[in-house]
């Protein structure tokens, strides 16, 4: 588990950023993982939905939904389904050091709300590779998941 200092030290300036300018980094990252996705259609189930990404140790809730064909981040909605866990888990996930649905049986990930979405979102994540991330993105996770992948031992 990330230390209790490092994770304060990470939460407050992202807890103090505006929605507004978190899209500005997220929406472009989003647009270049899932760009194919979005083409073959794979994210239509999204449309007119909400989902919520939840990293409940950083107090960080993020409401996304498509819209006009692109991802887009906004600052609040009514969820159909929220996707939860620590930021251990999340890095986890993204960097293959642990199994998808290991994190879900073992609830360290959690699903809430409609339950077909949710499986739609949990494969949707499940299916993000690591290479698809631009590179300064993807050494984070790498470090961030081997630095919590050993601080767990």
């Amino acid at each position: 588990m990330p230390t209790a200092w490092l994770l304060s030290l990470v939460k407050m300036p992202l807890n103090l950023t505006p929605v507004r300018m978190q899209a500005l980094a997220m929406e472009p990252l989003l647009e270049r993982v899932f760009r194919e996705r979005m083409a073959d259609g794979d994210l239509d189930f999204l449309r007119g939905e909400v989902i919520e990404i939840a990293i409940t140790d950083l107090a960080l809730h993020w409401f996304i939904t498509l819209e006009e064909g692109r991802l887009r981040l906004i600052s609040r909605g009514k969820p159909a389904v929220t996707v939860a866990g620590g930021v251990r888990e999340f890095l986890l996930l993204a960097s293959r050091r642990e199994d998808p649905d290991t994190l879900f049986f073992e609830r360290r990930l959690t699903v809430e709300g409609d339950t077909e979405l949710g499986l739609l979102v949990k494969n949707l994540l499940d299916g993000i590779e690591l290479d698809e991330l631009p590179l300064p993105l993807r050494r984070a996770v790498d470090l961030g998941a081997s630095w919590v992948a050993a601080s767990s031992r």
